[in-house]
């Protein structure tokens, strides 16, 4: 394995913060004068107010650590914050960021680490790419902050909660900064405060390594759920972890591969080649049937053109499984919300064909990199929920997903994604597959392809009839 990229958490990493009741007492003002600009008026003192923001924003703050998801401001403030009060929406919308900016940024007190800007600057120096992943429901307040620090120009990607949708330790999110910096995961270093939110994260996305850096910050919650490789007292102390691994070619450094064949990743169609859906749409044909309604009435191009909107990223999966309702005519409210949570079940309901955990992390304890390119509807944080249930959430180098690059299979655009990502040649890896159409395109583009469960039409270097009869191909064995 190589590092190529190092990516940093921001509060308690990059910038120390706290805050003090009084500190937030005497910054309410400033909070309340927004509210009024904007007309809303609740009558409220500074300390009630206080009392009020307080206790919304905690309970959000619980929300989002147990789903994982970051809602837009005006949410934040609509359902959380100022729930139960008689405000115009409208209104609120029109100030929710910059409310959320002030809360963010004036109801702490944050400084930078007075070592983090020469740290950064070796880490450029070292030939490494730099990022960062923060949760912050504010878009505006990170980059801010990185521009007074001085420290903006050394960050690509800055990866957002706010921007994502999704948290830490969600490892979606860490497998989306990795994509975008296209660096393979197993090639990225983690640096956080946090051990549930940034060494767990890390830990599931398959990051080399996964830093702990202390920070001084009774947050009140707990902090646990994985083992940090290293922990530090100041940011110095990790360029000598750089150093170190970078000089050892074994941990890190130049990895020198002398296979005497040219592969170097697998690349994984997702359904029907890692898992499967027991007597798929089964409940959803005998919903239709109990409505009346033939599940045949519904044209396949008519299916397969709603699909491609999903798929594409036009339309998210709770659009596209309500316009999948009303292609069969059914539109009352409860009727949609009751084949809309059979669909959803029916979709979660997958089985892993044998043998795939013990082939990948043999797989992957032979260097391979391996990768998942597949055309879906699903989010990535729900296949790599999945994934993690399976036991090899953490194997992938990178996930290439329609939804996310609006490219389906099998345009080369969507391989050449995956390979770009891994820095590799398209005659360097193997593309597994089923349909006939996307193994032919992952040949078009220069791999080698490999077949399981495949259509009779397939046309494939090789054939496999068990999952675990990968490891014996000749390219691979």
């Amino acid at each position: 394995m190589t590092i190529r990229a190092v990516f940093f958490d921001m509060g308690g990493t990059i910038e120390r913060y706290w805050y003090t009741p009084e500190h937030r007492l005497q910054m309410t003002p400033g909070l309340k004068g927004r509210l009024q600009s904007a007309g809303i008026n609740l009558d409220l003192s500074n300390k009630e107010l206080l009392e009020v923001i307080s206790a919304g924003y905690g309970r959000y703050h619980k929300w989002s650590i147990d789903t994982l998801e970051e809602l837009p401001p005006q949410r934040v403030w609509s359902e959380f914050i100022l729930a139960g009060y008689p405000i115009d929406p409208r209104k609120l919308s029109a100030v929710a960021e910059d409310l959320m900016f002030y809360l963010e940024s004036r109801f702490y007190q944050r400084e930078l680490r007075t070592e983090v800007p020469k740290v950064l600057e070796a880490i450029r120096k070292l030939g490494l790419k730099i990022g960062l992943i923060s949760n912050v429901c504010c878009r505006d307040l990170v980059p801010a902050n990185l521009e007074q620090y001085g420290i903006r120009h050394y960050f690509d990607p800055i990866i957002l909660s706010s921007a994502y949708g999704r948290r830490k330790p969600d490892p979606a999110i860490f497998h989306y900064a990795a994509r975008l910096a296209n660096v393979p995961t197993s090639d990225c270093i983690y640096v956080g405060d946090r051990i549930a939110r940034d060494i767990l994260g890390a830990r599931k996305a398959g990051f080399n390594l996964a830093i702990l850096i202390n920070h001084d910050f009774e947050h009140g919650e707990v902090d646990d759920g994985a083992t940090p490789d290293f922990s530090i007292d100041q940011m110095t102390e990790l360029l000598d972890i750089l150093q170190e691994k970078l000089d050892d070619p074994a941990g890190g450094g130049q990895f020198v591969d002398d296979r005497p064949h040219p592969i170097r990743a697998l690349l994984f169609d997702a359904g029907d080649i890692l898992y499967f859906r027991p007597n798929q749409r089964a409940r959803f044909k005998v919903f239709l049937r109990d409505l009346s309604l033939s599940p045949d009435m519904v044209s396949d191009e008519e299916l397969n053109a709603l699909k491609e909107q999903a798929y594409r990223g036009r339309i998210n999966e709770n659009q596209y499984h309500e316009a999948l309702l009303h292609l069969y005519g059914i539109t009352q409210p409860e009727l949609i919300d009751r084949g809309r949570q059979i669909l959803v079940e029916e979709n979660n309901n997958i089985s892993f064909f044998e043998g795939v955990r013990e082939t990948l992390t043999t797989l992957k304890s032979r260097a391979f990199k391996l990768g998942i390119i597949t055309d879906t509807a699903a989010s990535v944080h729900t296949k790599l929920k999945w994934f993690e249930i399976g036991g090899f959430g953490h194997v992938w180098d990178t996930i290439i997903s329609s939804k996310e690059i609006n490219v389906q299979k099998p345009d080369p655009m969507i391989y050449h994604a995956a390979l770009q990502q891994l820095g590799l040649r398209p005659d360097q890896a193997v593309f597994i597959g089923h349909d006939a159409k996307e193994l032919d395109g992952a040949r078009a583009v220069g791999m080698k392809t490999i077949a399981f469960n495949y259509e009779k039409t397939a046309q494939a270097d090789f054939y496999i009839e068990k999952f675990a009869d990968l490891l014996k191909v000749p390219v691979i064995a």
